[in-house]
């Protein structure tokens, strides 16, 4: 068997938004019903260069591969004219063992499928009429993110809270560019929109849970290893309804572990979020809902396979 390798702009030429919503919805909802093998990633912590990485690897029952993925975030990397996240992804025949692919993405189909399953997560527990998005981080995940969003429902305001104000400016000014009313906000103004999604490598809690208000959804993307933490104990307290992707990932190193053992939220009180893309839950206009995604490998082997499979060999 010959050893294919396509880079990220053979990528992009292959793969739609279309493709990868649809891929990350159904390896969600395979996922949440039991039909993946997806083993605890491997996490890697670099404190003295402000970088992680980790080692994802996922199949999914009757597909014929699956895949083992590198993906790394190293923070300072923009001040050095170098993108922060980086990656690839090895395919592998679940039938030979032997290698299909290396998909030199530098890191574009994490940072898709991260995008897709957050709009999509908001999207399924959001209020109905929830038209205001706050995104936390001022990074290429905080543009995904509503970008990806305002393709599944329309928004009316797009509010940006970041550190540094000048990159959430420039931020702001990209998405306004892509017809998005985009503007830079406060921390407590933020977590006053219908929607926040949290998009940092924070350690520390980047919203006070008191300054959520009551029909409000959350969606946490950032916190994907032990150190990390984006999401208050609080607001998990305050929730109504709680989804995580991986009930094990998210209890482990996701913000509804922190919460669990802060003694905020019961170690059961979540729902699988594939179960909510299948089937919408019940939602009171007033309840506060929260969702804690840490990244599940599966959806990496699925979305690289779909990629592939649109790759000319």
């Amino acid at each position: 068997m010959t050893l294919s390798v396509f880079d990220a702009a053979a990528i992009k030429k292959a793969a739609t938004s279309q493709l990868v919503f649809d891929t990350v919805r159904d390896a969600l909802i395979d996922h949440a019903e039991g039909r993946t093998s997806v083993p605890p990633p491997l996490h890697l912590d670099f404190p003295d260069a402000d970088g992680d990485c980790h080692v994802k690897a996922g199949w999914i029952a009757g597909a014929t591969d699956f895949t083992v993925k590198i993906a790394t975030g190293f923070y300072r990397n923009p001040a050095l004219g170098l993108p922060a996240n980086h990656g690839l992804v090895c395919v592998v025949s679940a039938r030979t063992g032997q290698i299909r692919a290396i998909l030199d993405d530098r890191g574009l189909l994490t940072a898709w499928r991260t995008a897709a399953a957050g709009a999509l997560i908001t999207h399924a527990m959001a209020r109905s009429g929830a038209a205001t998005l706050a995104v936390f981080g001022t990074g290429e995940q905080a543009r995904l993110q509503a970008a990806w969003l305002a393709k599944l429902r329309p928004l009316s305001t797009v509010l940006v809270h970041g550190r540094n104000r000048h990159k959430a400016a420039t931020l702001c000014d990209e998405l306004n560019a892509r017809g998005l009313a985009a503007r830079p906000a406060c921390a407590q103004e933020a977590a006053a929109a219908d929607m926040i999604i949290t998009t940092t490598p924070a350690t520390v809690p980047v919203l006070d849970a008191a300054h959520v208000r009551e029909g409000a959804h959350v969606t946490g993307i950032g916190t994907d290893m032990p150190h990390k933490n984006e999401l208050p104990p609080a607001l998990f307290h305050r929730a109504r309804l709680i989804a995580t992707d991986d009930h094990a990932q998210c209890l482990d190193h996701g913000d509804f572990g922190h919460a669990v053992r802060a003694g905020a939220a019961a170690q059961d009180s979540d729902i699988a979020a594939g179960l909510l893309l299948k089937a919408a839950a019940d939602r009171p206009d007033t309840a506060i809902t929260v969702a804690d995604l840490t990244g599940v490998g599966a959806l990496d082997a699925a979305l690289a396979s779909a990629v592939l499979g649109r790759l000319p060999r």
